[in-house]
């Protein structure tokens, strides 16, 4: 299982996307690996910036997401929380419809941090997007 606490469950993360900004942009969760998780985003007007193209604050939402929702099946749940510390992206190439594809990889699993490696690309598997984030493990709300 591998760095896994738990794996992942897609539909279950599929299920959190309801009535948020997930569902909004049209994210899907669509594979676990021992190594990575894969979740797609639909890139249309509601993704697009005002020229027509993919708008980068939307690829770093999915960024965003798919590494936060990655570090949760890595924590112990009931002494456990995790936030979102940093996140940086470089955009790589302008897409214009579709879907994008992120896979996370964690760079390093550790007690207190988390840092994941995010490469999105486009329906012909060209890298549009790198990011890199950075995830607190902190105590859990009680």
């Amino acid at each position: 299982m591998g760095f896994w606490r738990t794996r992942p469950d897609l539909d279950r993360l599929n299920e959190m996307q309801r009535g948020n900004l997930g569902e909004h942009l049209d994210i899907r969760f669509e594979a676990v690996d021992d190594d990575s998780i894969t979740a797609s985003m639909v890139v249309d007007s509601r993704t697009h910036q005002p020229f027509g193209l993919l708008h980068g604050g939307a690829s770093v939402t999915l960024a965003e997401t798919l590494g936060s929702c990655a570090s949760y099946y890595c924590i112990d749940h009931d002494h456990e929380s995790c936030v979102g510390l940093e996140i940086n992206a470089s955009h790589l190439r302008a897409v214009s419809r579709g879907r994008v594809t992120a896979v996370a990889r964690p760079l390093r699993i550790g007690h207190s941090i988390h840092v994941w490696d995010i490469q999105l690309h486009d329906d012909r598997g060209r890298t549009t997007c790198v990011a890199r984030l950075s995830v607190a493990v902190i105590g859990a709300k009680r």
